[in-house]
């Protein structure tokens, strides 16, 4: 009968163990998912960089694979979802583009600065995932546009245009609802 208690008891403590130490993704404060109300406004580049059209927009962000999440953005002007790879910076999470949109901007594909091994099979000691990112993906001038500030919990990303010709931005900032 001791022994039959010793085993349940020892059951119950492992599986304790193994459900403590599971790793959660909660849709909460940590996390980069979640709703994220602000405004959109609108950018020329001319002789001198004006900015116009505050409106209201809201950005809807949902993991959709590792270290993929898929952006629902929003306002009385537009609707568009894309997605993007995310890297931790410290207390940052930081965005880029994906697939041909990251081979159209930077011409190369994903992966080909990565020598060997995995994509972030190669992080050196102290190296953040951002870091490793730029290091290995990117040329020096290369154009980024946005990311996550999970002290404010809030959500910045520019969105590269073209009318006509001409090049604007729309930029993003909302805070996540909670």
């Amino acid at each position: 009968m001791k022994t039959t208690k010793r085993v349940f008891i020892a059951a119950v403590l492992a599986l304790f163990v193994v459900t403590a130490c599971e790793k959660t993704e909660e849709v909460g404060n940590n996390s980069i998912e979640g709703t994220y109300y602000g405004s959109l406004t609108t950018e020329t580049k001319s002789a001198v960089t004006r900015a116009s059209g505050l409106e209201s927009a809201t950005a809807e962000v949902v993991k959709a694979g590792n270290d993929l999440v898929q952006v629902h953005m929003y306002g009385n002007e537009m609707d568009t979802t894309f997605m993007l790879n995310y890297y931790e910076d410290h207390d940052s999470i930081m965005v880029c583009l994906t697939g041909e949109k990251f081979e159209d901007m930077y011409g190369h594909m994903l992966g080909d600065g990565h020598m060997g091994g995995g994509m972030m099979g190669d992080i050196s000691n102290g190296e953040t995932e951002w870091q490793h990112h730029i290091g290995d993906e990117h040329n020096n001038g290369d154009e980024h546009f946005g990311g996550f500030d999970m002290g404010n919990h809030s959500f910045g990303y520019s969105l590269r245009m073209e009318e006509n010709g001409t090049p604007y931005y729309l930029h993003f900032k909302g805070t996540k609802n909670e």
